[in-house]
């Protein structure tokens, strides 16, 4: 059990977060500041936010899981994010700044229509709502096996917390939340891995030689077969994975629209890409070393995979850096949502509130934006409570099922929209519905259920089912999108566009501005 100076040091980080509330509740006065504090927050603070925005509980409890149970297959897909963004942020970063006001599916809209906006927006809200009852989950289990504390008590402290610093600061209180928390992760995760690694008999080396002979280090198989968890299929995944989230994905771009100046935008961006991998590997080696740790240490038969760090955590550390632990782990899921639920908020508002109420004065608008966070707070909630009575066994592998399957063709209509000029509204259209068909007939032919104590696929259709493993299936998405699309669009006009909006127009019009002088 904690002790009451651990209990302490909870109850003063709990009391921090809430201050950040307060303290910039006097600078909510308009959408603006709530949703991108009006360019007030330098590029490193939001560099850690980015960071923040992208570490949960998921990365907290599921990569140490993750790293006891297997080897670093699961880390494949966030160390595809730098090779890919490197090349590739320095002109989506300004390009968003410049074509839209708040929602990142208002580029869609200008792109491709209404339906394309639509579509794009209603899937990054399912993502959301999926990836936040799993933070939820993952906390409460957690928090419950070290404290006793019933686990719907903790969703519904914290996922209150969590709108009370929304409701209060905006975005402003959570960056600069995000960058309190970004050093306890560091902080903490450091921490445990010495702790770990002093605590193994042989030290570093024997950890390393333990978990190359065990099969828990490396990234394999490397075999070419995408009907298993394979290399080549994390590193597809996160091919795609990373245009997703930093392309297409209202929580991070959002963060663009809050530095002050282009060049301010590209460098937050950098600082979070190179922050976020070593943070992820850390968290992931911290459950191979604890493998290590437990072959030479007995290990009560009930504690699974998901449970061994939590166990660690309460058995092995001293009183104090145990609070400052569970603190930590905490404040990593309250960054985390609090990023989630205002990102909500500003979808919210942008493509459907102001659709359906246009041209009406921005108090009501603002009045709007905090119901919102109170309403996508609740659900979340109630999203968690279910997660809990259904529980699950390897919660980041299902979470990153969950997001390839609300993928959805994000990717291939992004890139459609921005490397190609012909491309236009009617093809995209199309390529949406063979979208939306394909990914129903993938799901469906490979999910199985139980029922009367037999397995039943949800729809069998024998030798034509989905066999691919389910990652492949956001894969698939993007690339029927990306060829349906195009193709159907020869059969219709090319669209008249802003030259802003597509990478080449975008670089001409980057490259006048530089001949006269102009500078972001």
């Amino acid at each position: 059990m904690l002790s009451i100076f651990d209990y302490g040091i909870i109850i003063a980080v709990l009391l921090i977060t809430l201050y950040f509330g307060l303290r910039y509740a006097k600078n909510q006065k308009s959408t603006e500041a709530y949703f991108s504090a009006k360019g007030r927050v330098p590029s490193w603070a939001i560099g850690m936010s980015l960071l923040a925005t992208l570490i949960s509980s998921v990365t907290f409890l599921g990569y140490p899981a993750e790293g006891y149970a297997n080897n670093w297959i699961l880390l494949v897909q966030g160390l595809m994010v730098p090779i890919v963004l490197m090349g590739t942020v320095w002109f989506i970063v300004p390009l968003y700044r410049k074509v839209i006001g708040l929602s990142t599916y208002e580029y869609f809209e200008k792109r491709f229509g209404n339906f394309a906006r639509y579509y794009s927006s209603i899937a990054f809200v399912l993502r959301q709502f999926s990836g936040m009852g799993t933070v939820l989950y993952l906390l409460a289990v957690a928090l419950s096996s070290m404290t006793n504390i019933n686990t719907y008590w903790i969703i519904l402290v914290v996922g209150s917390i969590i709108v009370i610093v929304n409701l209060l600061g905006g975005i402003e209180a959570v960056i600069w939340l995000d960058v309190f928390q970004g050093f306890m992760l560091f902080a903490s995760g450091i921490l445990c891995l010495l702790v770990i690694i002093f605590s193994v008999n042989g030290g570093f080396p024997e950890v390393w030689r333990v978990a190359s002979e065990s099969g828990r280090t490396g990234f394999g198989p490397y075999d070419l077969d995408f009907t298993r968890l394979t290399f080549v299929v994390m590193a597809i995944n996160g091919m795609f994975y990373a245009i997703q989230k930093y392309g297409t994905d209202q929580t991070v771009i959002q963060r663009y629209l809050t530095a002050r100046s282009d060049k301010s935008a590209i460098r937050a961006s950098l600082m979070g890409i190179l922050l976020t991998v070593p943070v992820w590997s850390l968290f992931m080696f911290i459950g191979t070393a604890l493998f290590v740790y437990y072959m030479q240490q007995p290990l009560p038969d009930n504690i699974g995979p998901n449970s061994v760090f939590p166990y660690f955590i309460m058995t092995q550390l001293p009183v104090g850096v145990v609070g400052f632990i569970l603190a930590a782990m905490i404040s990593a899921a309250i960054c985390s949502l609090s990023a989630d639920l205002n990102s909500l908020a500003a979808v919210g508002i942008e493509d459907y509130y102001k659709k359906l109420r246009p041209e009406r004065v921005d108090n009501e608008y603002l009045r709007a934006s905090r119901w919102m966070v109170a309403i996508a707070g609740a659900i979340s909630m109630i999203i968690g409570f279910i997660y809990v009575e259904l529980g699950s066994e390897s919660i980041l592998g299902i979470i990153f099922t969950l997001y390839a399957i609300f993928s959805g063709g994000i990717v291939g209509i992004f890139l459609l929209g921005i490397f190609t000029e012909r491309a236009n509204s009617q093809g995209i259209n199309i390529a949406i519905a063979v979208c939306v068909l394909f990914t129903a007939y993938a799901f469906l032919t490979s999910t199985e259920i139980e029922f009367g104590g037999n397995t039943f696929l949800l729809l069998d259709l024998g030798e034509y089912n989905f066999t691919h493993h389910k990652m492949m299936l956001g894969v698939y998405s993007h690339l029927v999108v990306v060829v349906v699309g195009y193709l159907a669009s020869l059969f219709f006009p090319k669209p008249v566009l802003d030259s802003n909006l597509y990478y080449r127009g975008w670089k001409r019009n980057r490259r006048l501005d530089r001949e006269r002088g102009i500078e972001s």
